[in-house]
């Protein structure tokens, strides 16, 4: 089944290559959506595709990449729109 996931994650997840490694995860699961950093210091993502392939990227969320302190992800699953054609790394604020 084909859902969609939004994601914020909190603790030393920036200077740490997570959106990469999260997009690298993603792609390699064919989950499409995009990740970025917050000026708060938390990481947004939106993912699509089937649920478990993103539940394994919500897993490898929860941990990081090397160097990364993750403290919490808050996840809200929400209906499939199909909007994305790929996985991309936002970057800047907006």
């Amino acid at each position: 089944m084909k859902v969609r996931a939004h994601a914020y994650v909190n603790g030393r997840v920036q200077g740490v290559f997570f959106r990469s490694e999260t997009q690298n995860e993603a792609v390699s699961r064919n989950v499409t959506g995009w990740v970025k950093n917050l000026p708060d210091g938390r990481v947004e993502a939106v993912f699509e595709g089937e649920k478990q392939d993103i539940e394994e990227v919500i897993e490898f969320c929860k941990r990081g990449p090397r160097g990364a302190r993750v403290t919490k992800v808050d996840v809200q699953w929400q209906n499939f729109t199909g909007e994305f054609q790929n996985f991309r790394i936002k970057y800047g604020y907006t």
